[in-house]
């Protein structure tokens, strides 16, 4: 059965988007079919892809915005196991337009229901901050990952994405979403705020913390200069290493 996760957090800055690129790859390489999905206004996924969001036309505005636009018709295809759904400078228009049109949030749902056959992951990056366009992907997913950065304001983010998901799951229609885990991320093993901060995350979230955690790593930020993920730029690096890990974590569970 295919996956479909949603990576969230209302604070940016936390990794996301950097979380769904590797682990996106990392999968790929292990010979799963993925697909990524950028529901980010700001389209940092699509420009680490290689594209431009600025010049695409077919993209995950069209999804949400046009009922007849297949998935086929805005899917970029990356790599043999690996595919795209670019976003665009446009979806700051559809954060509005969804609401002021009482357009169908279930849209991208439906799409990815009557498409998931083809894949056994599907990733979402979607933006910061409780939305229409985050709701759409939570409408749409089975599972939800929240990569939350080892500072003061991780436990804030955590609980309003959980809160989130609750009223989706019992509200909005889609009972099948739940939490697959937090993910902790810019890690930094020598600081003592961090190793107490990521205790008591796991104290209070138990068996919803993922085992591996993405350290403080120079390369995950040099990586996208490079016009590379980490995992490609320095596979032997700590935080290459991490996300190959967190892949092998989501690949012996078996989801929603």
């Amino acid at each position: 059965m295919t996956r479909i996760l949603a990576l969230a957090n209302q604070k940016g800055g936390v990794g996301k988007t950097t979380t769904t690129l590797n682990l996106g790859l990392v999968l790929a390489q292990r010979g799963q079919r993925v697909l990524l999905i950028d529901l980010d206004p700001q389209s940092s996924l699509t420009s680490f892809m290689g594209y431009n969001p600025y010049q695409q036309d077919r993209s995950s505005y069209g999804l949400l915005m046009q009922p007849d636009f297949s998935l086929t018709r805005v899917m970029q295809t990356h790599r043999s196991t690996l595919a795209l759904i670019p976003g665009s400078v446009d979806l700051a228009g559809a954060a509005i337009r969804l609401v002021q049109e009482q357009r169908p949030l279930t849209r991208l749902r439906q799409v990815l229901r009557e498409n998931r056959y083809m894949f056994d992951f599907i990733l979402m990056d979607t933006p910061p901050g409780l939305n229409v366009l985050m709701v759409a992907g939570f409408l749409a997913a089975t599972e939800v990952i929240i990569p939350a950065q080892c500072n003061q304001g991780a436990l804030s983010g955590v609980r309003a994405i959980q809160d989130a998901i609750k009223r989706i799951r019992e509200g909005l229609g889609n009972p099948e979403l739940t939490l697959r885990g937090v993910l902790p991320t810019f890690y930094d093993a020598d600081s003592l705020y961090a190793r107490q901060l990521l205790d008591e995350i796991r104290a209070l979230l138990p068996g919803q913390v993922f085992k591996t955690v993405i350290p403080y790593d120079t390369h995950i930020a040099d990586a996208p200069f490079a016009g590379k993920a980490v995992v490609d730029y320095a596979p032997q690096s700590a935080g290459a290493v991490a996300y190959r890990q967190v892949a092998d974590e989501l690949l012996t569970t078996s989801g929603a």
